[in-house]
């Protein structure tokens, strides 16, 4: 018998301020994925397929974890639901952001399109929606992040979150390594797509065992698992950090200036650009993890059976 007196449902995954996020979220998604699809389009190359995509994977999740809260039913599942909800919630925001800064850039124009106005209006239409989809993926996050007293998953930490952001950003370096950056060229610029995939892997490890709930797998304790791995990364980072730019932008090996005749959008000086301020960009991340780390408790969750 439930001891909830037979409510199965759960009445908080609807009325509390994180059941509301999660309403909008769904809201502002089934608009976003019905106006891109009825008559904003998005065609016009890889960009539009990647928001079209960003956008119905969020909605579909967001579905799914909407109806195993509301049911309950995630009690069955072998996983960390307080984690898993926080860094889904994490990843879908920055993801969100992405889609709503690349459609527009694209597909938005002030003038109307050949196929008149109510194209551009709906495609105006759905840069609002997704922005406003963006807001609500972060006020859940809010919502679930770590408060002062509260025992919480670690994702719902500082440091869990930025795990989240250091594999989007790695992501990121990723797409712009193999949009000809021409890396092969130099053993320093191997090493330095080796340090990526290794802090990239390293971080998927941690958020897998920390939503799957292994955490107490590790036969070292957790804790310091997560704070040895984060310095090697400061110091791969910051190795990476430098030998990238040295490598790619000095008269020895390459080039400081964009050539003139390099065409946009598929200039490989361009990528190496973007390599480089993301590499910073993801040293930042790591040393305020490594300090973050520093000031958290861990709770250890021992596997289930």
């Amino acid at each position: 018998m439930n001891p909830q007196g037979g409510q199965y449902l759960n009445k908080a995954a609807v009325f509390s301020s994180l059941g509301a996020a999660r309403l909008s979220q769904l809201a502002l998604g089934c608009s976003v994925v019905a106006m891109v699809s009825h008559s904003a389009g998005y065609s016009g190359g890889s960009y539009g397929v990647f928001c079209m995509a960003v956008w119905c994977a969020c909605f579909g999740m967001t579905t799914v974890m909407f109806f195993l809260d509301a049911t309950r039913l995630h009690a069955c599942l072998p996983i960390s639901w307080d984690n898993l909800t926080v860094a889904f919630a994490a990843l879908a925001t920055l993801m969100y952001v992405t889609a709503s800064v690349v459609y527009p850039v694209y597909f938005v124009r002030a003038e109307c399109p050949y196929a008149g106005c109510e194209v551009r209006n709906f495609r105006i239409a759905v840069t609002v929606c997704s922005i406003a989809g963006s807001l609500a993926y972060g006020a859940e996050v809010i919502l679930s992040r770590a408060k002062p007293g509260r025992v919480v998953g670690y994702m719902a930490t500082v440091s869990g979150l930025l795990k989240v952001v250091q594999g989007f950003v790695a992501c990121i370096l990723f797409g712009a390594l193999a949009n000809g950056t021409e890396y092969s060229r130099h053993v320093a610029t191997i090493y330095c797509v080796v340090v990526y995939a290794v802090c990239f892997a390293m971080t998927t490890v941690v958020v897998i065992l920390t939503v799957s709930g292994r955490t107490g797998c590790l036969k070292l304790p957790f804790d310091r698992f997560v704070v040895v791995y984060t310095l090697l990364a400061v110091l791969l980072y910051l190795s990476a950090s430098v030998v990238w730019p040295v490598f790619c932008f000095d008269r020895k090996y390459g080039s400081p200036e964009r050539p003139s005749s390099c065409p946009r959008g598929r200039c490989p000086w361009d990528s190496k650009v973007v390599v480089a301020v993301f590499s910073f960009v993801n040293l930042a991340l790591y040393v305020a993890d490594l300090v973050y780390s520093q000031r958290i408790r861990f709770v250890t969750q021992q596997p289930r059976v």
